[in-house]
C-alpha cells in the first residue's frame, strides 16, 4: 500500500485560521464554505490573508466558527525598527476598522473595552495584560467631568481590564467580564490574547484580528468559557500573537521525512507503512504517548520573547488608539 504523505494528513493543533487553511491538500487549496483572499498594499511590507468562514460547512472543515480571520504576516516585527511597527500598528487599525464597517466606532461615547487575557507572570502569556499597560483609557474622563465633557469631541470611551486567569482569581473571565459589562455597558470588546502556531516562522511575526470573539481552547492560558457575542452579549473581536508552539508541531516538520526513511529500509518498511496510514488523530494521538510521558505538554517559545511581546504590546495598543482616535485616513 502506497504511503500517504504525512504533511496532509498530520493534524497539528494551531489557533490560526491561516494556518488550518494552509494544512489542507493543496496548500491550502478550495474548502468548501471556506474563501481566501491575499493581498499586499502599495509599498507595504506586511503580507495580509483574509480567510472567512461562510457556513457550518466551512465550520466543520476548519475547527472554527463563522466568520472574518484576517493576518497580518510581518516577518521583521521581531526587529527594534520603529517605522516598521507603525507601518503594522497603521494597518492593524486599518483593519480593525474593515471588520467594524457600518459601526459609527469613532463616535463621541462610543465606548471600547479592551480586555487583556493572560498571565502577567508567565511572559509568552503576558501580551494582553502588556497591551493593557500601553492603553490610553479615557473612560475615567467622563465619570470625572461628566457627559458634558464629550460635547463637542469625537473621542470614543476606551476602558480595560486584565482579568487574569482562574488560578488567581477562582473566577473565569467570561464571569468577570459580565458583571464589568453589566455595569459600564460598552459598545465592543476588543480581547487580547497570546496563540499557540504551528509554524515556529510565525512566532512573534504573526497577528491575527477575528471578529469572532475568543473560544475554548484558544490561546495559551486555555480560557474555557468562550468570550462570545453569544455569550457576553455585545460584538467581540478578538487581536492574538502567536507565542509558542506545541512541541507535537516541532515533531511534526521531522515527521514526513521518518516516514520516507521507515519506508526505505525493508527491517522498518512495516513501520512507516503503518504510521503513513494513520488517521490524522491517531496520528496526533500517537507523537503525544510519545512525547508527554516524557517531557509533558510541552510548549516551546523564542530566548527573546520577553523583548518580542513587549515590542508587540506597544505596535498593537498603537493600532488600537489609531483605530479609535486616529486622524481619519483619505
Amino acid at each position: 500500500r502506497k504511503v500517504r504523505n504525512m504533511e496532509n494528513t498530520f493534524e497539528v493543533r494551531t489557533d490560526l485560521a491561516v494556518e488550518e487553511k494552509e494544512s489542507f491538500p493543496g496548500n491550502g487549496g478550495e474548502i468548501s464554505g471556506v474563501s481566501l483572499r491575499e493581498w499586499h498594499r502599495a509599498d507595504s511590507r506586511i503580507k495580509m490573508t483574509e480567510v472567512k468562514i461562510l457556513d457550518k460547512k466551512g465550520e466543520k472543515a476548519m475547527g472554527k466558527p463563522m466568520g472574518s480571520y484576517i493576518t497580518l504576516e510581518a516577518d521583521q516585527l521581531s526587529r527594534k525598527d520603529e517605522n516598521y511597527h507603525r507601518e503594522v500598528s497603521e494597518e492593524l487599525a486599518r483593519q480593525i476598522g474593515q471588520l467594524l464597517e457600518g459601526e459609527d466606532y469613532r463616535a463621541s461615547g462610543f465606548h471600547v473595552l479592551v480586555v487583556g487575557l493572560g498571565n502577567s507572570s508567565v511572559t509568552p502569556d503576558s501580551l494582553g495584560p502588556r497591551v493593557l499597560n500601553n492603553l490610553q483609557v479615557t473612560r475615567h474622563l467622563k465619570v470625572q467631568y461628566g457627559d458634558e465633557f464629550w460635547n463637542g469631541r469625537s473621542m470614543p470611551v476606551i476602558s480595560g481590564i486584565v482579568p487574569g486567569v482562574m488560578a488567581q482569581t477562582g473566577m473565569e473571565s467570561a464571569e468577570i467580564l459580565k458583571g464589568i459589562i453589566h455595569e459600564t455597558k460598552p459598545n465592543l470588546i476588543i480581547a487580547i490574547d497570546a496563540l499557540a502556531a504551528r509554524s515556529v516562522k510565525r512566532l512573534g511575526t504573526t497577528i491575527q484580528l477575528t471578529d469572532t470573539g475568543i473560544h475554548p481552547g484558544s490561546g495559551v492560558g486555555n480560557h474555557r468559557h468562550s468570550l462570545t457575542k453569544e455569550s457576553l452579549g455585545i460584538p467581540v473581536m478578538a487581536i492574538g500573537v502567536p507565542t509558542v508552539v506545541g512541541a507535537a508541531a516541532i515533531v511534526h516538520d521531522t515527521v514526513s521525512a521518518m516516514i520516507a526513511a521507515l519506508s526505505k529500509g525493508m527491517e522498518t518498511k512495516g513501520m512507516g507503512d503503518f504510521v503513513g496510514s494513520m488517521s490524522s488523530d491517531e496520528q496526533y494521538d500517537l507523537i503525544r504517548e510519545l512525547l508527554e510521558p516524557e517531557f509533558g505538554p510541552l510548549y516551546v517559545t523564542p530566548p527573546d520573547i520577553d523583548e518580542t511581546v513587549k515590542e508587540l504590546s506597544y505596535t498593537i495598543s498603537e493600532g488600537i488608539h489609531l483605530a479609535f482616535m486616529g486622524e481619519e485616513e483619505e
